[in-house]
């Protein structure tokens, strides 16, 4: 997703330039990037997004540039067994970045509901444009590539101190939105699908009332930094106070990385965050039997 919010600010930044939109629509084989994998080409050449590990970016923005001028949508498609170091075949339609579309994705994102990005690359109608979840249900698509596209994931940090410049630092590399809380009785959130929250005042008073406040929520992640034994007692007054427990909660905080420094331990859990909303494993991919990417699924509506 971070490719699409990527390309959203750069587009905002420049909404009277005319830019070449390229999506990978299809992949066979091993690929670096799977389908979904967007990139914007500006009229000046510079690229916003990716589609591989950079080894065919620079031909895609030559085209780009070559359909800004002619307005006609193409494909490239791209054998990675012969040039490349994957194994396997890509497709990327390029396309004159359609308004519509961007302001649509925009404003779904800002309100931050999900929706599907749907891009047509062969027969009549080609280009791409924002559709209804039930689209998936009525129609086949043979040629057409339907992404479900969410909003950043959006952080909460419970509590000041040092240690959350590099919480801040590794959500912004991620594209998410990050928010330092340092008062709990002043939040107020509308919580959904992607937010997740982190409590760290260091202090049991503060910790106890912010996890009164966030547990009910139900988040997909609650991360609580500090020792087992204090988990422990503060879990004992949460339930005596009538607060329940669920699968999102995590404490200690963390993916078992070794960490030692500031930013280790904000690397284990952010880690662990991208797992969870992800689906991760969080095994090493050498012990993985499973191919590296899971397999693509049409989107289904969300839940109500």
């Amino acid at each position: 997703m971070k490719d699409i919010y990527d390309i959203l600010k750069e587009w905002k930044k420049r909404r009277v330039g005319k830019f070449a939109l390229a999506t990978l629509v299809r992949a066979q084989g091993s690929t670096y990037r799977r389908p979904g994998a967007r990139m914007l080409v500006c009229a000046d050449g510079e690229m916003i997004g990716s589609l591989s590990a950079g080894c065919l970016e620079q031909d895609v923005v030559a085209r780009g540039l070559e359909i800004l001028n002619t307005g006609q949508p193409a494909i490239m498609s791209f054998d990675t067994r012969k040039r490349f170091g994957c194994a396997g075949k890509i497709d990327i339609f390029i396309e004159p970045a359609p308004e519509n579309f961007l302001v649509d994705l925009a404003e779904n994102l800002k309100a931050r509901r999900e929706c599907l990005a749907i891009t047509r690359f062969a027969g009549a109608g080609l280009g791409t444009r924002i559709g209804r979840f039930d689209y998936v249900q009525e129609q086949e698509h043979e040629h057409e590539f339907v992404q479900q596209v969410h909003p950043p994931i959006r952080l909460f940090i419970f509590g000041a101190g040092a240690d959350n410049a590099s919480l801040h630092f590794l959500a912004r590399s991620l594209g998410w939105q990050a928010f330092e809380v340092t008062d709990s009785n002043e939040l107020s959130i509308q919580p959904d699908a992607w937010t997740a929250a982190i409590v760290k005042f260091h202090n049991y008073g503060r910790d106890f009332a912010a996890l009164q406040q966030i547990l009910p929520l139900e988040l997909r992640y609650v991360g609580l930094i500090g020792p087992r034994k204090r988990r422990n007692q503060l879990l004992d007054d949460l339930l005596e106070s009538g607060v329940t427990m669920n699968a999102g909660f995590f404490a200690p905080a963390g993916l078992d990385l070794g960490a030692e420094t500031r930013e280790e331990i904000a690397l284990g859990i952010i880690t662990e965050i991208q797992r969870v909303f992800a689906h991760g494993s969080g095994v090493s991919l050498r012990e993985r039997k499973a191919p590296i990417h899971a397999a693509l699924k049409c989107p289904a509506a969300p839940a109500l």
